[in-house]
């Protein structure tokens, strides 16, 4: 029998402005917000399997936070790296656990988020979240 698998959907926290893009490392602000994130799922009893993220620093950086009260690393995925799709992310999450966590960026969260759903692509501001449940 098939389970559903709750995936949670973030778009990384506030990061710097800067170059390279791809080194851009959240600012304190942002470094709050996702530290106050991975607390929130916690204490919501959201307990993620596993943790996967854009190789973005960023991305990265909010990862961490999210996957430490839980006891996990962080694991960055080529996939989900900007440009991802519904189906990037299915496949990262694919055998991952009951519950995943995937850390990207804008607008990639919207898009998949609808993808996903079916419904409109919802605001993804930084350090947003939203829960899906995948059949």
């Amino acid at each position: 029998m098939l389970r559903a698998v709750q995936l949670v959907i973030v778009r990384h926290a506030e990061a710097a402005s800067g170059e390279p893009d791809e080194l851009r490392p959240l600012t304190p602000a942002g470094r709050e917000v996702a530290r106050a994130l991975g607390q929130r799922l916690q204490r919501d009893g959201v307990r993620p399997d596993a943790v996967l993220t854009s190789p973005l620093l960023r991305a990265r950086e909010t990862a961490q936070e999210l996957a430490r009260p839980a006891g996990l690393e962080a694991e960055p995925d080529e996939r989900l790296a900007p440009g991802a799709t519904a189906a990037d992310v299915r496949a990262a999450a694919e055998e991952r656990g009951e519950t995943v966590v995937v850390v990207g960026h804008q607008p990639d969260c919207s898009r998949i988020a609808a993808d996903l759903t079916g419904g409109e692509e919802p605001a993804f501001p930084p350090g947003a979240m939203l829960a899906i449940e995948l059949p």
